[in-house]
């Protein structure tokens, strides 16, 4: 058996797009009750948080996994790493006082401003003690080759449980595999280079005996492909968002409850993500209006990332994701408004090949190198297809527990991109939906006004959700009224 993995070339391609300003790796802010791990001395019982995660890294072997490359060609693979060592992985640390939440964010900001060491396998966990109410405070740290949203959600029901058990298994022995000799891997790849032909002319014979069905597939993938490249040369209106990002990043986060935005939807109609670019868009307006800029005339777009994950890929690490653009309605001043046409474009886009030609233009890169899609990203971004990524990831919906810690919340950490100075994330968990604002330190300095604009345009959607129901109320109070007098007359 072969003793290593190939990256697949969408993984590689965060591998490539990584560089001393935009660090591709994706995290979390996650809050616990401390109580069932605290020490005499008011700190956590670190070793006991370590021993449970030995115990269950045999659930996820890519963490005990770092990156290697083909001779010449230099292309990713993962092999195991032969001087691994959790306390490298698994950190401690500490808040001063008073441990509010202003200075975890400025700790997580500070850490996810930190590059992960190439060299070892591509992960770290600081558990952070002294945050008020007994609490303490995990901030993970993930390179995107490793995984996506929806999979990193499920690893971390695979570290945790769902029951408050302070039992820790007992570790299973783990022994790396040796590291496959160059002369292995040249031999590897020239074997996958000689299959490749014949795999795609298997392929092509297929469609030979089928033509009818090739005409339409070529079809639609010449439209799928048309519809994933027309943002790029349609550029988004210029805003503050869109300038040369820097290494440090600001960290903000806001919490909402998921059954309010879900009566929001089932009153004024579409989903709950249509809900939360709505928020998104009425936060832009006021904030592009602070910087100056006259929203009524932006072209203001996001790029909000789809999983395409079968349910067979679940737990599976690494990258199953497809990118589509959406437009987000800032020049609307309604917040009524803006939900319809949020609802009417993502109708659209249902409907619409965008994802389709992301996964084709991956598959492509699969049948050439990774740097192809690497350098097609980096022209896309350049040209500014979109001004910002929106990015919803669903998780459990049952409170999960690690050392018999209850975890309360969980803000996501979404990476920068190249010109795009800020990112919105979030996650749903146990009720709530947990909104994490990745941001560039220099040029958004404002990033709080931006929290603050996203809950007023929140509570703006909440009241006007409200009126009709209480209009119907008093139509029917006044109806009942009226009959009362008329049986009484």
């Amino acid at each position: 058996m072969a003793n290593y993995d190939r990256l697949t070339a969408l993984d590689a391609s965060f591998i490539g797009l990584e560089d001393n300003r935009c660090h591709m790796h994706v995290g979390g802010v996650f809050i616990f009750d401390a109580k069932p791990v605290q020490t005499e001395e008011g700190g956590i019982d670190i070793e006991l948080i370590r021993r449970s995660i030995e115990a269950r890294l045999h659930l996820v072997p890519r963490f005990r996994q770092k990156l290697g490359y083909l001779p010449y060609e230099r292309l990713p693979i993962w092999v195991d790493d032969d001087r691994f060592r959790l306390h490298y992985h698994v950190r401690h640390s500490a808040l001063p006082r008073p441990g509010d939440e202003r200075t975890l964010k400025r700790m997580a900001a500070r850490i996810q401003s930190q590059q992960l060491d190439r060299t070892r396998p591509l992960w770290e966990m600081w558990f952070v003690e002294g945050l008020e109410g007994d609490r303490f405070a995990l901030i993970t740290k993930t390179h995107h080759c490793m995984i996506d949203g929806i999979s990193g959600a499920d690893i971390m029901s695979v570290l945790m449980e769902i029951e408050p058990n302070q039992e820790i298994p007992t570790p299973m022995p783990w022994v790396p595999r040796p590291r496959p000799s160059d002369t292995d891997l040249i031999v590897d790849e020239v074997r996958r280079r000689i299959r490749q032909p014949f795999e795609l002319l298997g392929a092509v014979q297929d469609k030979i005996r089928h033509p009818e069905a090739a005409l339409n597939s070529a079809e639609e993938t010449f439209t799928a492909l048309a519809e994933t490249l027309t943002p790029a040369f349609n550029p988004a209106s210029e805003t503050p968002l869109n300038v040369e990002v820097g290494p440090t990043r600001r960290f903000d986060w806001i919490e909402m409850r998921i059954a309010e935005l879900k009566a929001i939807k089932n009153e004024l109609g579409g989903t709950l993500n249509d809900v939360v670019l709505a928020i998104v868009a009425g936060a832009l307006r006021r904030f592009f209006s602070d910087r100056g800029l006259d929203p009524d005339e932006l072209d203001v777009r996001a790029m909000v990332p789809v999983s395409v994950r079968t349910q067979g890929e679940r737990g599976a690490l690494g990258n199953r994701i497809a990118e589509m653009v959406a437009e987000l309605p800032v020049h609307l001043d309604d917040p009524l408004d803006r939900l319809r046409a949020v609802r009417e474009t993502m109708s659209g886009l249902k409907e619409s090949k965008q994802a389709v030609g992301a996964e084709i233009m991956t598959a492509i890169a699969e049948w050439t190198v990774p740097t192809v899609l690497v350098q097609a990203v980096r022209m896309a971004s350049r040209s500014r297809p979109y001004n910002l990524v929106v990015t919803n990831v669903p998780g459990p919906q049952i409170p999960l527990y690690m050392c018999g810690c209850e975890m309360l919340t969980s803000y996501p950490v979404v990476p920068l991109f190249e010109n795009q100075a800020l990112v919105v994330g979030l996650f749903s968990y146990n009720g709530g939906l947990f909104w994490g604002l990745n941001a560039d330190w220099e040029s958004i300095p404002d990033l709080h006004d931006f929290v603050a604009y996203l809950t007023k345009a929140f509570e703006e959607l909440k009241r006007r959700a409200k009126p009709k129901k209480r209009r119907a109320s008093k139509t029917r109070s006044a109806t009942k009224r009226r009959g009362r007098k008329s049986s009484v007359g």
